[in-house]
């Protein structure tokens, strides 16, 4: 029996026709994945109830002898599988957990040196739209203009020039590795701590396929629903030393109650990442990001860096007289789903978005691989390239709908 089909027949027809829209598209957002059926049957279920202020055997409230184990599991196996000293998994986001991490060492005003927005960073990282730009005093490093990729000797030398308590490294997107080594040393030079927010890459870390910032850092924050493929919420992940002023920052600086149910998802996520399963699905998102950008690099598609190293293509649109927005809209008509992104040619235009961001996460979950994602850069580039043409439009929109069905949403992990 379906309790909601029921109590609320019209939310009931719209999760379907959610359901149905996630099977018969594309998704390319790189902030999104395909969890396993299991992490879904955790977020609903009656560990939706509790409410838990405190930490295990410390609450606020009675009745938390299981849910204690809950997070107790969770903090376990986060430690575990990132090598980490010390957990937080209390965090509702990957906002919350930064925020946590700044205001547990430092004092609204103090110096923070982070990637800009249009280089790929992320708003929590000092935005003019977020909290954070108005709490501590952020400077921004861009990406060498030439190669679009980081340029250390840039960081090092605003490092020493503005003295900032803190650095962060981590993008929303951003293509390729980030030498945290380089970084940490020049965080030692100034006496600086060291963050990073591996957001978009933790699933790609916990398979160790790409190098982890953990050994390097005073705090690693990530989010647990992109590469990770597991439910919301937030981690935090810092030296023990730490420990305490992280825990009175998440509670009760930060947040309230915590949701046992997204614990209980970060607890399993944990445990199915260090499968093989789970390494095989990473593996291959990399493989398929790879190929991706080669394939639009072949149709003459202007690759921000000329590559990529993780599971994110971001494309300048600039020479192709069309906005990112525009070729969001056009893709979605066909059943290609991705946002449009800011890229470092926008840096000096505020407002402007001349790129769009791929993620191969989500498809890579599906089970499609390199010929899947060189057939799909065939439909994008055919759809941006008549975007006026309805009838080719409708075609591509069938083959985007034959591909799906031939690669269904399962349990991907």
């Amino acid at each position: 029996m379906s309790y909601l089909s029921k109590d609320d027949p019209e939310l009931k027809n719209l999760i379907s026709d959610e359901a149905n829209r996630l099977d018969s598209t594309l998704n390319l957002i790189a902030a999104e994945n395909h969890s396993p059926f299991s992490i879904l049957e955790i977020m609903g279920s009656v560990l939706n109830t509790k409410t838990i202020e405190g930490y295990p055997g410390k609450r606020f409230h009675a009745g938390c002898t299981n849910v204690d184990c809950i997070e107790s599991l969770a903090i376990d196996r986060g430690k575990s599988l990132f090598g980490a000293e010390y957990i937080n998994v209390q965090p509702h986001s990957g906002t919350s957990a930064n925020l946590a991490v700044y205001f547990s060492v430092l004092n609204i005003g103090d110096r923070i040196l982070a990637m800009s927005l249009p280089s790929g960073g992320h708003l929590s990282h000092g935005h003019l739209a977020s909290i954070t730009s108005k709490c501590f005093d952020f400077t921004h490093y861009k990406l060498d203009p030439k190669t679009e990729l980081i340029d250390y000797e840039q960081i090092r030398n605003f490092a020493h020039s503005v003295k900032p308590k803190m650095i962060v490294a981590g993008a929303s997107s951003y293509p390729r590795l980030i030498d945290y080594k380089k970084i940490s040393k020049i965080a030692k030079e100034v006496s600086a701590l060291f963050l990073t927010d591996m957001a978009h890459l933790a699933g790609l870390v916990a398979a160790k396929l790409i190098p982890s910032p953990v050994p390097y850092c005073d705090f690693v924050t990530f989010t647990c629903y992109k590469t990770m493929m597991g439910g919301r919420g937030g981690i935090i992940l810092s030296k023990k030393k730490y420990g305490k002023k992280i825990d009175s920052a998440v509670f009760p600086g930060c947040q309230g109650t915590s949701a046992v149910n997204l614990l209980a998802a970060k607890a399993l996520i944990f445990k199915l990442a260090a499968e093989e399963k789970f390494i095989s699905v990473q593996k291959m998102t990399l493989k398929n990001a790879k190929a991706m950008a080669q394939a639009f690099m072949k149709k003459g598609y202007h690759i921000v860096s000329k590559g990529t190293d993780n599971h994110q293509v971001l494309i300048d649109l600039s020479s192709k007289n069309i906005s990112g927005k525009a070729a969001e809209n056009c893709l979605e008509k066909v059943g290609i789903i991705l946002n449009r992104n800011v890229v470092p040619n926008d840096a000096d235009n505020p407002g402007k978005i001349s790129g769009i961001r791929i993620g191969t996460g989500a498809v890579s979950a599906r089970g499609m691989g390199e010929l899947q994602m060189r057939q799909i850069v065939d439909l994008m580039d055919t759809t941006l390239s008549n975007r006026g043409e309805k009838r080719i439009l409708s075609e591509i929109k069938e083959e985007v709908l034959k591909l799906c069905q031939s690669f269904p949403i399962k349990k991907s992990i």
